[in-house]
């Protein structure tokens, strides 16, 4: 049902990213800066199912044959950490917060591919299926997510949804398990209503401090 692949590290490209601009959570509190940022990577918490948004580097043995995307359980798991980026075209320069309706990207920071979804039915719930894709963070235009939630930015209390821009689905879980050799974690697929099984928290990690202060401007979305 499964094949692995060879492991491989973030490109380059992200690496560098990181070590110039990631700065602990644990920084000041500034204005903005309970604020999720461009460039920040972070684990993604499902908070109905209350499990991690999860990747690793074994493909689906069926639909795309692209890498598996996961629910885990265990919060301690180092191999659940996202980057947010911004698509092709720019949009999400990094130190910039995120806004409530801004098309995103989210990398899975080990192998460098990003979420993807597309119109093939995921293997255990017949949802829509959600993988990874892509090369050292470039992949398509099936990539984008749109951040859903309230206000103008998106807080790092507050729960989101992510709307696949392509196929309009939401980024769920609805507790369906896999056997081995992935036994217990979830599948991760796409839902076309918004419901409590679509509702995610940014949870720990290295969240890059606003270059500037949000409040200053109101532009409305």
């Amino acid at each position: 049902m499964w094949s692995a692949g060879c492991g491989r590290a973030a490109g380059p490209a992200l690496l560098g990213l990181l070590l110039t601009l990631l700065v602990p959570s644990s920084g000041a509190a500034k204005t903005g800066a309970g604020l999720v940022t461009c460039g920040s990577v972070l684990k993604l918490f499902n908070t109905q199912h209350r499990v991690w948004l999860h990747s690793h580097d074994i493909k689906y043995g069926s639909g795309s044959g692209q890498q598996l995307v996961t629910g885990v359980e265990a919060s301690d798991d180092a191999n659940s950490y996202w980057q947010i980026r911004g698509g092709s075209d720019g949009g999400c320069s990094p130190r910039s917060p995120v806004r409530c309706g801004q098309a995103v990207r989210l990398t899975y920071v080990l192998t460098g591919k990003n979420l993807h979804t597309h119109h093939f039915p995921s293997p255990l719930s017949n949802n829509q299926e959600v993988s990874a894709f892509g090369e050292d963070g470039e992949g398509d235009d099936l990539d984008l997510w749109t951040v859903r939630c309230s206000g103008q930015h998106w807080e790092r209390e507050a729960t989101v949804r992510f709307q696949h821009v392509g196929t309009s689905v939401f980024l769920s879980v609805t507790g369906e398990q896999y056997g081995s050799p992935i036994r217990g974690q979830h599948e991760v697929h796409g839902m076309s209503s918004a419901n409590t099984h679509n509702t995610w928290k940014a949870m720990e990690g290295i969240f890059i401090k606003p270059s500037v202060d949000p409040s200053a401007g109101h532009d409305e979305l």
